[in-house]
């Protein structure tokens, strides 16, 4: 069975990044923060066995993710672009596809593993945030109904995404926290962004 990563980036550029985290300690500062978790993303990501796809807003051709499928994002909202980023992978062959934020420094291989294992019975499985996202979706099909009419970056995208799981077997994985505000970013100890 063909297993698949997806994962959505930014190009790595001042004012461009974590725009809410930027509001609060800076620009400069936010983008050292998210360079931190690409770093930290992609060495979670090179633990699973897995063929991994990176899709971005403007693609890079040297970077952090060379020997990774790159794939420029489709135009649209997030659910159009992470609808859109599952059909091209499906398209391609694979049978279970799961994606994942950039975001999420709790994030580790084994929540990956465990998905993809858990997809072998389960339709769907769904790693929520505590800000009311999610971190993680594995699917073992297209389901573009699961990204309409979604409320995206507020705290009912979980709960709006579960309740359009019908007659689907579904599975959630433990909450992790992401990084999108300051107060997001006191729980760690472990970023360094000060200038």
């Amino acid at each position: 069975m063909k297993n698949a990563i997806i994962t959505f980036v930014r190009k790595t550029e001042l004012g461009k990044v974590k725009t809410r985290l930027a509001a609060d300690i800076g620009e400069a500062a936010a983008l050292k923060i998210y360079e931190q978790l690409l770093q930290h993303t992609h060495a979670v990501i090179d633990e699973v066995t897995a063929d991994k796809f990176i899709f971005y807003t403007d693609i890079v051709a040297d970077d952090l993710w060379n020997g990774y499928h790159k794939f420029k994002q489709t135009t649209g909202n997030l659910g159009t672009k992470i609808s859109a980023a599952f059909d091209t992978v499906f398209n391609l062959g694979y049978q279970k596809i799961i994606i994942i934020g950039s975001d999420c420094f709790d994030l580790k291989a084994q929540h990956i593993d465990t998905a993809f294992n858990l997809l072998k019975k389960n339709e769907v499985v769904i790693g929520p945030t505590f800000d009311g996202g999610y971190y993680l979706l594995g699917l073992k099909k297209p389901m573009p109904h699961l990204f309409e009419g979604i409320n995206w970056s507020t705290a009912t995208v979980f709960d709006e995404t579960v309740s359009l799981i019908v007659k689907s077997k579904y599975i959630t994985l433990t909450y992790l926290n992401d990084i999108d505000t300051v107060d997001d970013l006191k729980k760690y100890n472990s970023f360094n962004y000060l200038t």
